[in-house]
């Protein structure tokens, strides 16, 4: 609902993020936070076979999780692939949460949003601590594209 108070603790450093974050947070039903990561999974920027590399693998998913931030005019840009549907839907939530931000934005992004969504309370303990790890695998790409804007770059 539009009437909540706005307060500026609910902001995460990303107006996408805090509103899906504010959406999975405004509804007790688990079902219901399913079926929305489910929706953002079909949104999901998908990854190339020729992208897919060891290299952009998220380390600690059960699933196959690749994620990989390209720098253009000072923004990343997320793609990513999961053969998991629920995984799928996190990393989308990432990705479109995390899209379009300096890497120095991303990196002061703290990780307590996630649980502002509520989904630890639904998800199971290995999806909440892949969900975890690959917010971490992205903020561990924004740092190096701050330091080196081409080291994740495709080669031309």
């Amino acid at each position: 609902m539009d009437e909540t108070k706005g307060s500026p603790s609910t902001s995460f450093g990303s107006p996408v993020l805090d509103k899906m974050v504010q959406r999975l947070k405004s509804t007790s039903d688990p079902k219901r936070r399913y079926e929305y990561v489910i929706w953002l999974g079909k949104k999901l920027p998908q990854l190339s076979q020729e992208d897919i590399s060891e290299s952009i693998k998220v380390k600690g998913c059960v699933s196959q999780v690749y994620v990989k931030g390209e720098l253009s005019n000072g923004l990343i840009s997320w793609k990513g692939f999961s053969d998991a549907l629920i995984t799928k839907g996190l990393l989308s939530l990432l990705i479109l949460g995390l899209g379009n931000m300096t890497p120095e934005d991303i990196l002061e992004i703290d990780e307590s949003f996630i649980g502002e969504t509520g989904l630890n309370k639904s998800l199971t303990p290995s999806r909440s601590n892949g969900f975890l790890n690959i917010f971490l695998n992205m903020k561990s790409q924004a740092q190096k594209l701050s330091k080196n804007p081409s080291s994740l770059q495709n080669k031309s």
